[in-house]
């Protein structure tokens, strides 16, 4: 399998999360969303990755991937904050031990959900443009 088809592969998957996260939402599911879109900004900046080239692409730190990113195109310099927001929903959207007290299904509101939505539709629209931009 080619780079470029490995990271199709990846970048369908992460929009498939992210219409995951619209759809739980409706069921105010908020956690479960918020969780979403930090699986889909992941796995659509590991595409980007695969896509630049990279061999390998291990971690599940949005930010940490996007810094990864920089080092083939560093118009992601700027998506890292965005990353660092989503990886705060990576564990504590889903442990009851990650968070102080009560269930993470109650933690989290429509507000959360909506901006985390947000949040990666902005990191998987980036992706998408530079990938295709490179073909």
């Amino acid at each position: 399998m080619s780079n470029l088809d490995n990271a199709l592969r990846w970048l369908r998957q992460a929009e498939r999360d992210l219409d995951d996260a619209r759809f739980v939402m409706t069921g105010k599911r908020f956690g479960l969303a918020c969780f979403l879109c930090q699986q889909s900004a992941e796995k659509s900046v590991k595409a980007f990755l695969y896509a630049s080239g990279a061999e390998s692409v291990w971690g599940h730190s949005v930010a940490e991937l996007l810094r990864d990113a920089v080092d083939f195109d560093p118009s992601f310099e700027e998506m890292i904050p965005l990353g660092a927001r989503l990886d705060k929903y990576y564990i504590p959207t889903r442990y009851p031990d990650a968070l102080p007290g009560g269930i993470p299904a109650d933690a989290y509101d429509q507000w959360d959900a909506t901006r985390a939505i947000e949040t990666a539709e902005a990191i998987v629209s980036h992706v998408k443009q530079r990938i295709k931009e490179s073909r």
